[in-house]
């Protein structure tokens, strides 16, 4: 197909019919649904701002759609009303540590994922447990309707070790009874393990068990009939990982955006082409997306890299060429 024909038929079906895309702009904020309190990923300072590796990804999205980072209501919600206030219109965006499954993508849908994890173990150094397999007999904290839950019955049953399971409806209560001995381990997503590892008064006296028993990729989550607003909150995730291949930062980026030698930054940075318009944005919507809070690499390091408490290494979440899973499709 001709490509303006292409062009003019997208743009025409994105104004055809009023979605997720119209209402954020007509409400003039975004309401984005998050954790309720998981350091590193979403939590609020002392003066009530919300920060974290998620929250940066609302602001992104909003300074897209928008044209300011600010423009976010930040809604705290649960494992158990996450999908409720999605589907109910309550937020127009979930990023909140979900797990892309199938059953979960039946009635939603995950435009990208935004951090490949895997569950595991959180135990006291004093159980004396250096495997999965020494955990027979004892308590496990687990969150109730979750994938965890599943995951944590098929692996001991599949490994013959009995346990007892403690449900729990949120993290803050998780910690509470972990903390308190009523379960002896702790089972989720590693990376909400080490966030929470690291608010504890002696992080050093709790270790992460070394098996992963399961796949977690997670990801911002929106409702599944808007495709239109599915492209773009997977457009911008997808401009903060190739900004990081291609070198461009917070610091710089407002300097690339002048024009730049290499034709990929220029169509990313709406300098050649028409991507922003095909997605219904601004030409220079990734722009803002960077400046936000930087790249991908920018918002790991700052919010639950190796350097901050949570510690967390890249792995899986490194950029394709240095080994990891992390890769966006061609700006082109």
């Amino acid at each position: 197909m001709n490509k303006l024909i292409l062009l003019g038929a997208l743009v025409y079906a994105g104004a055809a019919s009023s979605g997720t895309l119209d209402d954020v702009r007509a409400n003039g904020v975004l309401r984005c649904g998050v954790n309720s309190g998981l350091v590193g990923f979403a939590t609020q300072d002392d003066a009530g701002d919300w920060q974290g590796f998620d929250v940066g990804l609302c602001r992104a999205v909003a300074a897209s759609v928008l044209g300011d980072a600010s423009a976010v209501e930040f809604i705290p919600t649960s494992n158990k009303t996450r999908f409720t206030a999605l589907l109910s219109g309550q937020i127009d965006l979930l990023v909140r540590n979900t797990t892309l499954s199938a059953s979960a993508d039946a009635n939603l849908d995950f435009p990208a994922i935004n951090y490949y994890d895997g569950q595991g173990f959180l135990a006291p150094k004093a159980l004396g447990a250096t495997s999965a397999i020494d955990l027979f007999d004892k308590s496990v904290c687990i969150q109730a309707s979750t994938t965890s839950a599943l995951n944590l019955q098929e692996y001991f049953e599949k490994h013959n070790i009995g346990y007892t399971p403690i449900p729990v409806t949120s993290t803050a209560e998780a910690q509470e009874a972990y903390l308190s001995g009523r379960c002896d381990v702790y089972s989720s997503d590693l990376s909400g393990l080490a966030a929470i590892r690291a608010t504890f008064e002696t992080p050093s006296d709790h270790i992460l068990l070394p098996e992963i028993i399961s796949k977690e990729p997670l990801g911002p989550v929106v409702r599944d009939d808007d495709s239109e607003w599915a492209g773009v909150v997977r457009w911008v995730l997808n401009a903060l990982i190739a900004a990081e291949e291609l070198g461009v930062t917070s610091a710089n980026v407002e300097e690339l955006s002048q024009g730049d030698a290499k034709p990929e930054i220029n169509r990313l940075l709406g300098t050649e082409g028409a991507l922003g318009e095909l997605l219904g944005l601004e030409a220079d919507w990734a722009v803002g997306a960077i400046k936000a809070g930087g790249n991908y690499g920018e918002l790991f390091e700052k919010n639950i890299g190796e350097h901050t408490p949570v510690g967390l290494t890249r792995g899986l979440n490194a950029q394709w060429i240095n080994g990891g899973l992390l890769y966006s499709p061609p700006f082109r």
